[in-house]
């Protein structure tokens, strides 16, 4: 299983192939040509993840190297929308897998109570790192703190999620007040400060699937996301306290004025950005993940210990 150590020297490739690049590998290294050129060589051991945009040829015996070497690659669309994993799963971890499954809805919705605390503490967080905060601000703070103290003592799933919803619509219209924020709509792409959110956790929630994989748990089954036909539960749940850094990376790039809404147009009524201009907007988030990458594995490795072991205390995280 991997260590930390070895962890801590891997990176996520983002390779477009727009140029019709030539992927392939000489000596257990990734090499990407383009003409004939060598324009990437990057050791195999290193590589924890690759994310592969629009489209390109991958050999069998390439795939079988990827999968030699844990490393999991997200197959994407122009338009940045995954539509095939390879990865090569731990299906033998049977024991993890039967304690997921021998879990009573009690003990879930407790695991799932843990999971929204994180996420709205550091939602909360957020708000209260804002240097010049407002009356109004203030208020809200205090009514988003209100709401989280009494997620601990919720009995049912309805109210968890009740909870969790008015957190999060103080959170969005007060974290991102200042760069005209309407509201937050997943997937319907209806701003650009929509569909750059949902680009940045579609890389969060790989990543997490990514770093889950490692211990063989079935991510189809999860605690606060309930199983649901192709839909990978745990590793939505897991994102879930992760969420703000990609929340942070968002701001911060408007703050620095790295977002220039010309780069996106109106296609069918939702907002594209231009796929050309994908690297640009790509690496505002995977930097931003990367900061926090050892948080996550750490995360990830604890939520396998408290299934494993029966560790008393939940897994923590706190945005910086």
């Amino acid at each position: 299983m991997l260590q930390f150590p070895d962890f801590d020297e891997k990176q996520v490739l983002f390779i477009e192939t727009f140029d019709y690049k030539n992927i392939n590998f000489e000596n257990d290294n990734l090499v990407i040509k383009e003409k004939d050129v060598i324009k990437v060589k990057v050791s195999l051991h290193k590589i924890f993840a690759i994310f592969l945009v629009w489209e390109t040829t991958i050999t069998s015996v390439l795939i079988r190297k990827f999968m030699d070497f844990w490393i999991t690659v997200v197959l994407m669309k122009k338009n940045l929308l995954p539509y095939l994993v390879i990865w090569n799963e731990t299906e033998w971890n049977f024991l993890l897998r039967k304690k997921q499954y021998e879990k009573t809805d009690e003990e879930m919705l407790e695991i799932a109570k843990d999971i929204i605390l994180l996420k709205t503490r550091n939602q909360l967080n957020l708000l209260k790192n804002i240097r010049d905060k407002s009356e109004l601000l203030k208020r809200e703070i205090e009514k988003a703190k209100n709401i989280i103290e009494k997620i601990p003592y919720t009995s049912n799933y309805e109210s968890l999620l009740w909870y969790e919803w008015n957190v999060s619509k103080i959170y969005f219209s007060s974290y991102f007040s200042e760069i005209w924020w309407y509201r937050r709509a997943p997937r319907t792409k209806c701003d650009v400060k929509n569909l750059l959110l949902d680009i940045g956790y579609t890389y969060l929630f790989h990543y997490i699937e990514a770093l889950l994989r490692l211990y063989g748990f079935d991510n189809y089954y999860g605690v606060y996301h309930r199983t649901w036909y192709q839909r990978k539960s745990l590793a939505l749940d897991i994102m879930e306290p992760f969420r703000v850094v990609i929340d942070k990376a968002l701001l911060k790039a408007y703050n620095l004025k790295q977002i220039n809404e010309k780069d996106f147009h109106l296609e069918n009524w939702q907002y594209v950005l231009d796929w050309k201009l994908s690297k640009k907007y790509t690496s505002i988030f995977l930097k931003e993940i990367m900061s926090y990458k050892d948080d996550m594995f750490y995360f990830v490795k604890d939520y396998y210990k408290f299934f494993m072991k029966g560790r008393e205390h939940f897994p923590s995280f706190e945005i910086k």
